[in-house]
């Protein structure tokens, strides 16, 4: 990479790490994001978080399956759902697309012998299994990077929330990549775990900041690691 592009990135990526100072961003998180431990949670989720109201639509399902579905915490149970045409009263779901995409991502695991939360996580980490999602029919380089986020993996997923963040720091659009390297690279400034720091600006920018992070705020500009 060009060294003015490496200047370039650093710089934009201090803009955003200023305008969350501003915004009294956190600086010590005591509970990271939580991630999932039930496999059919975590993939509904991913699924059907894209275009949807996470609070009122997204969350109660997810919520719902984690009480009402243990048998779906792994691959077995998810495909003997599948099988037997029960999806979409698994997913309270009928639009098709959603169902599909669903129907893709569980058999890809089972070819890939990913059984739960852990094998996804381990198998999510290596780099052919970002190339094997985006094949499939719908899923793009948000719902991957979102996905590694659900299981742990400290991950940027890029969305309008995030696009919409760091225009407000004054950081003119970029690709999806360009962008996801910058606001990464934010988080590092920040020494904050990005996959927390992807949890702030989304609680940000929908009102209010997730409960799961416990946070002291701090005065700007004082805390951000010099370039």
């Amino acid at each position: 990479m060009p060294s003015s592009t490496v200047l370039d990135m650093l710089a934009s990526a201090r803009q955003v790490a200023v305008h969350a100072e501003r915004l009294g961003v956190v600086i010590k998180i005591t509970a990271s994001r939580p991630a999932f431990v039930h496999l059919g949670a975590a993939l509904a989720d991913a699924i059907l978080q894209a275009g949807l109201n996470y609070r009122t639509i997204v969350k109660p399902r997810i919520d719902r399956i984690e009480q009402n579905y243990p048998c779906a915490a792994n691959l077995s149970g998810l495909k003997a759902i599948v099988e037997n045409g029960l999806l979409g009263e698994f997913l309270l779901w009928t639009h098709p697309v959603k169902i599909s995409r669903f129907t893709q991502l569980v058999a890809l695991l089972g070819a890939e012998g990913v059984d739960n939360t852990t094998d996804l996580r381990e198998w999510l980490e290596h780099s052919e299994a970002r190339d094997k999602v985006l094949s499939l029919a719908g899923l793009g380089p948000k719902t991957h990077d979102y996905l590694c986020c659900l299981v742990g993996i400290d991950r940027i997923a890029v969305d309008r929330h995030i696009k919409t963040f760091a225009r407000e720091a004054g950081v003119l659009d970029s690709d999806y990549h360009d962008l996801q390297a910058i606001v990464s690279c934010a988080a590092d400034l920040l020494g904050l775990r990005r996959r927390d720091f992807d949890a702030w600006i989304w609680g940000r920018r929908q009102g209010r900041v997730r409960t799961q992070t416990a946070c002291t705020t701090f005065e700007p500009s004082r805390h951000v690691k010099q370039m």
